[in-house]
């Protein structure tokens, strides 16, 4: 079993820092069922490609606590494990890669924080649920998936596919990124962990999908699967995100309690939808549906709905909503048919929360599948934030927020997202207008062009 990863930006060779590994040596790891090689077969300034093969030592397998032959009689002897990528390649991973899945580089630090153009690819992966599955795993982390089934036998095609998937991944992501996808998504992918599964994997799926899978709409699968369907562990795990959800939360309202900025926003953002003539409304990260309940009562909107990623926030939108107002459980970065065919579009404090290197995926759905007539996106003013009684300086409104920008940065976003796609831009203060720094919110009114 092995994993390519590919650098094409000038100089690829920077991958020998990321990876803490020379392209002109051959390393070998002694592991517990075997050996792991890393080593270069292409170096280049334009391409460097590194490839980590893993050698699975039969007799280690049966002697340790490999597979336990509940298959059938001779499992332990006749099995997959040395063919495709599974939990015993996740272990390799954080062993051999260890300090490049911390995101630590001595030598180059600077390259750590940079996403950087990579393709990954796994020649054959263990994958129960099909390409699809596959796909909606990697997709939403702004990936481009080639994934593709592999035959039983090349030579009997009427025995039609395996259970294993050839994989490519390809895109512009920290390596420490990419490493802790597949960290955690391999082994959730094959369900066959090799090793005891307790109190310690629950820390393991913390740390590595800490910045990822929170948000992931497949993170409910994901949990259960890692933890081999471990009901009190996979709970552990699903209440510390949801906690923190809330912790987030509460401390951007807490900051902002005082003015009632909240309410304040989602009046301004509900009166331009009435302004806008839609009459098909979706609010994308909708959380608990505060916005939509402001427009539930109102006859003009034929149809409300509402997208999160957060499962138990829409249980807590369907709570107070009308059953008519419907709701989704997914990503925003990843095409989803369910949000075709609406006039308006909102994101209410919602774009501050993505990494700015995927805010493009997020454009190209919004704008570009979507196409709403009416776009209004809602973003914190940094510049406003001395202004807040208790927010340290240098500190964002909460520890969730990736960014938060100036007037002139959400102009300079802005402008020319609506200029590539046929829209107009007009920009809105909300909340006090302060003379120096502006409203504490700014918001974006996106409006479709009419072509003369």
């Amino acid at each position: 079993m092995y994993l390519e990863i590919t650098y094409q930006r000038e100089p690829a060779t920077d991958l020998g820092y990321l990876l803490h590994k020379h392209p002109e040596r051959v390393h070998t790891f002694a592991l517990s069922y075997g050996q792991a090689h890393v080593f270069y077969p292409e170096v280049s300034e334009t391409r460097c490609t590194a490839v980590l093969l893993m050698e699975l030592d039969p007799v280690k397998l049966v002697r340790g606590r490999g597979p336990h032959g509940s298959g059938f009689a001779l499992d332990q002897y006749v099995n997959d494990r040395p063919y495709v990528a599974s939990s015993f390649f996740s272990v390799a991973l954080s062993q051999v890669y260890s300090s490049a899945l911390a995101g630590r580089s001595s030598e180059r630090p600077e390259l750590v924080e940079q996403a950087v153009p990579l393709e990954a690819r796994l020649p054959v992966l263990s994958a129960s649920g099909g390409c699809e599955r596959v796909r909606r795993l990697f997709a939403p982390l702004g990936y481009e998936v080639e994934v593709a089934p592999l035959p039983l036998d090349e030579a009997y095609p009427e025995w039609g596919n395996s259970p294993y998937v050839q994989l490519t991944l390809r895109g512009t992501v920290r390596l420490k990124d990419l490493l802790s996808h597949l960290y955690v998504l391999i082994p959730a992918i094959d369900h066959e962990k090799h090793y005891w599964v307790g109190e310690d994997e629950v820390a393991k799926l913390l740390r590595h999908g800490e910045e990822w899978l929170p948000q992931h709409p497949e993170r409910e699968w994901i949990t259960m699967r890692y933890l081999k369907y471990q009901r009190r562990l996979a709970d552990q795990a699903l209440a510390k995100w949801s906690e923190s959800s809330a912790l987030e939360e509460g401390g951007e309202e807490q900051v902002e309690k005082p003015q009632r900025l909240n309410d304040i926003r989602l009046q301004t953002v509900a009166q331009l939808l009435r302004e806008s003539g839609a009459s098909r409304i979706l609010d994308l990260g909708c959380g608990e549906g505060k916005l939509l309940r402001l427009l539930a009562s109102e006859r003009r909107f034929a149809k409300l709905a509402g997208m999160d990623v957060s499962i138990e926030a829409l249980r807590r939108a369907r709570e107070r909503l009308p059953e008519e107002v419907e709701l989704f459980q997914g990503s925003l970065l990843y095409r989803d048919e369910r949000l075709q065919g609406f006039e308006a579009v909102s994101l209410v404090e919602v774009i501050e929360h993505i990494e700015p290197d995927r805010l493009p995926l997020l454009e190209q759905l919004v704008f570009g599948e979507l196409g709403p007539a009416t776009v209004i996106v809602t973003t914190p003013n940094r510049e406003y934030n001395d202004l807040f009684e208790g927010l340290e300086e240098g500190k964002f409104r909460h520890h969730d927020h990736r960014f938060e920008w100036t007037r002139a940065q959400f102009a300079e976003w802005a402008e020319p997202l609506a200029k590539r796609n046929g829209y107009t831009v007009s920009f809105h203060p909300v909340g006090p207008l302060d003379e120096a720094v502006g409203a504490p919110t700014q918001l974006a009114l996106f409006r479709k062009e009419i072509e003369a």
